[in-house]
C-alpha cells in the first residue's frame, strides 16, 4: 500500500517522556499536566447559561443555509468593531481557528520549497503545517538575555530570495515575550524594505501583564499584514472553532490577497454557520467574563513568577506559558519531574530552544500551581 511522503514524515515515534506519561496514566496514577494550557479543564468557562441563549438564537438565524465565503457579515462587522473599525469587515476572513488560518496564509504566499521565517523558540504546530504545505521553515532568534526580545539584526540576516513571509507571535508561545511598539515598527520597516508580508499571530493578545495594549503590525506602515486571532483563547471557547484573518496594508496587495483567500475559503466553507451567527453576541455579552478571566490568568502568572524567583526565569509579559532555564540536562529534568513528582513539563528542545530549558504553562488551579512550581524551583536550584 502506497502512502505519501507527508504521511511518512508525520508518523513519528512517541517520545520517552510520553511513554512514561502513558505508563503512569495506565497505572491509575494522577499526573499534573503543565503542558496543555486548556483553561476549560480548570473551571474557566464562558458563562454557560448565556452561551446557551446565544447559540439557540444563532441556530435560528442559521436555519436556512446561505453561506458567505468570507464569513457571515454580522460576524465580520463584530470583529471589525473589536479593532475599532481600523480593519474593515470587508478585509476579514473567518476560519475554523488559527491553525487553518496559518494554512490559508502559507498556501496563499508560498510555493513548495519556499521559506517562511518564524521565531525561535518555535512551536511544534508550525512543523506540521509547513510539511502539509510543502514549505520550509527558517528561524530568527529571540534573545533570552533581552527578555526574549526579537533579534532584528538576526532576523534581517535570515531573509533570503525564497522568504515569503515573516511570522510574528506576540504574545509569544512559549516564552511569554510581547513585542514592543518600537520592535513592531522596526519589523514593519524590514518587511517594507524586502517587500515581505507579516503574519501576526495575536491569539494571546487579551492576556498582557506589563501593558494595557498590544502593539500590532496591522497599525504600522508594513505593506501587507495578516492578523490571526480567534475565540479559542480570547473567550475560552476552543470548541467553537471560530478564528479569523484580518488583512491590512497597501490596497492593491490587500485586494489581491482577499481575492485568493475568498476562493480558498469558498472551496471548503469550513466554518460552522451557527458559530458564525453567535459571534456578535459572544463579543457583546462576554465583556465581564473576559475581565474576570484576564484577572485569573494574571493571578496564575504571578504565582508562577513568585515560585520561580531566583531560578533565572524571564517573567512572561503575556500569554499562558513560561520558559525556564535549567542547569541540568533538560530531558532528564523533565523525566525526573514526571517520574518523582507526577508533573508533566516539556524539555526545551521540543520548541527548538537551546539547551537547557523547561517549558510549561501556568494555567492550573492556584493550590496545585504552588505545589508544582515549588517542586520545579527546587529541581532547578539543585
Amino acid at each position: 500500500m502506497h502512502f505519501s511522503t507527508v504521511a511518512d514524515t508525520l508518523n513519528a515515534p512517541k517520545n520517552p517522556l510520553y511513554i512514561l506519561h502513558d505508563e503512569l496514566r495506565a497505572a491509575g496514577l494522577p499526573v499534573l499536566d503543565l503542558v496543555k494550557g486548556n483553561v476549560n479543564e480548570h473551571g474557566i468557562l464562558y458563562p454557560q447559561d448565556v452561551l446557551r441563549e446565544i447559540l439557540l438564537d444563532a441556530s435560528e438565524r442559521a436555519r436556512i443555509y446561505r453561506p458567505d465565503s468570507l464569513g457571515q457579515i454580522h460576524a465580520r462587522e463584530a470583529i471589525s468593531t473589536y479593532y475599532d473599525q481600523r480593519i474593515p469587515s470587508a478585509r476579514i476572513v473567518l476560519t475554523p481557528g488559527t491553525s487553518i488560518s496559518y494554512w490559508y496564509c502559507f498556501k496563499l504566499l508560498a510555493e513548495p520549497g519556499d521559506e517562511i521565517l518564524t521565531p525561535q523558540p518555535s512551536y511544534p504546530l508550525f512543523d506540521y503545517i509547513a510539511r502539509l504545505c510543502g514549505v520550509k521553515l527558517t528561524t530568527y532568534a529571540l534573545d533570552e538575555s533581552e527578555n526574549w526580545a526579537i533579534d532584528l539584526e538576526h532576523l534581517e540576516r535570515q531573509i533570503s530570495s525564497k522568504t515569503r513571509a515573516i511570522v510574528l507571535i506576540s504574545p509569544h508561545n512559549p516564552t511569554g515575550m510581547v513585542a514592543s511598539l518600537e520592535q513592531v515598527h522596526e519589523l514593519a520597516a524590514i518587511a517594507a524594505r524586502y517587500e515581505i508580508p507579516i503574519v501576526s499571530d495575536e491569539v494571546f493578545n487579551e492576556f498582557l501583564f506589563d501593558r494595557d495594549e498590544l502593539p500590532r503590525p496591522a497599525f504600522t506602515d508594513a505593506p501587507l499584514v495578516f492578523t490571526l486571532n480567534g475565540f479559542s483563547k480570547m473567550f475560552a471557547l476552543p470548541g467553537m472553532k471560530i478564528g479569523w484573518i484580518a488583512v491590512s496594508g497597501d490596497e492593491h496587495l490587500v485586494q489581491r490577497s482577499l481575492s485568493a483567500l475568498e476562493l480558498i475559503s469558498d472551496t471548503f466553507l469550513p466554518v460552522n454557520e451557527t458559530a458564525q451567527f453567535a459571534v456578535p453576541q459572544i463579543f457583546a455579552r462576554g465583556r465581564q467574563f473576559l475581565e474576570n478571566y484576564r484577572r485569573a490568568i494574571a493571578d496564575c502568572r504571578n504565582i508562577a513568577v513568585e515560585c520561580l524567583s531566583g531560578c533565572g526565569v524571564v517573567p512572561p509579559a503575556g500569554g499562558f506559558y513560561v520558559t525556564l532555564r535549567n542547569s541540568a540536562d533538560e530531558e532528564q529534568a523533565a523525566m525526573k519531574l514526571l517520574r518523582d513528582d507526577r508533573i508533566l513539563v516539556h524539555p526545551g528542545y521540543f520548541y527548538d530552544i537551546e539547551p537547557d530549558h523547561l517549558v510549561m504553562t501556568f494555567i492550573h488551579d492556584p493550590v496545585n500551581l504552588r505545589t508544582a512550581f515549588g517542586a520545579i524551583a527546587q529541581l532547578c536550584r539543585q
